[in-house]
């Protein structure tokens, strides 16, 4: 099928460039938003949808004669890749940091019913650090979804502190990366009978509701 659009990269090296590259381009339907930008792109937006509004993150703008109103793709992405691997004992989960791309991932465990403690390198009420993420909270949260860029091409050996020997293979990992295919932290989780799913089919699912928001009728 051919698609009469083009999906160019458009790289920032800061966020208060939004502006001008926008005046180089009228032509834009709208824009997806990658990290680190996913919360700082908001005070540039006109509208945000109420999902926006709860994560305080943005991963996709649509723009009509100029208006620019923000969604987050990045929810029903996770939330449908996730959903059919769960099972009953997934009833815990960790969340490894606390960047744009964490807001999604909290915002489904919420939806879904499933508590959650985030691991970041500070301390904060629902946060961990690495320092205190011990083998027997590793053991109790047998859901583990990495939002960090640890592992990511071009730095594929980089590793996450965890302390891996007490992962089973009750636990189910989801890396956000999909870039190398599998990542150092998902390899780990294989090599010790775990469910390991990387983030390629959320990266599909967002890039397709992202296109649905961009073609809708104005």
């Amino acid at each position: 099928m051919h698609i009469s659009a083009r999906y160019d990269a458009m790289p920032l090296s800061a966020i208060e460039n939004l502006p001008a590259l926008l005046e180089t381009k009228p032509g834009l339907a709208g824009l997806n938003v990658t990290i680190p930008y996913k919360e700082a792109v908001i005070p540039y937006l006109h509208e945000i949808d109420e999902v926006v509004a709860v994560t305080g993150a943005c991963n996709c703008i649509a723009i009509r004669n100029g208006y620019r109103k923000g969604y987050n793709t990045d929810v029903v992405g996770f939330e449908q890749s996730l959903i059919p691997l769960l099972a009953g004992h997934h009833s815990r989960a960790l969340v490894l940091g606390t960047g744009g791309s964490s807001r999604a991932v909290r915002y489904v465990l919420s939806q879904l019913g499933i508590p959650f403690t985030q691991v970041s390198r500070e301390a904060a009420p629902g946060c961990i650090t690495w320092e205190h993420l011990t083998a027997d909270i590793v053991a109790r949260h047998r859901l583990i979804v990495n939002t960090t860029p640890v592992g990511m091409y071009p730095d594929i050996e980089a590793i996450l502190p965890l302390p891996w020997d007490a992962l089973t293979d009750h636990h189910l990992l989801y890396d956000l990366i999909y870039n190398p295919e599998e990542t150092t932290f998902l390899r780990e989780g294989r090599l010790r009978g775990a469910v390991i799913k990387n983030g390629f089919e959320m990266l599909q699912i967002q890039a397709e509701a992202s296109w649905d928001i961009w073609t809708q009728p104005h």
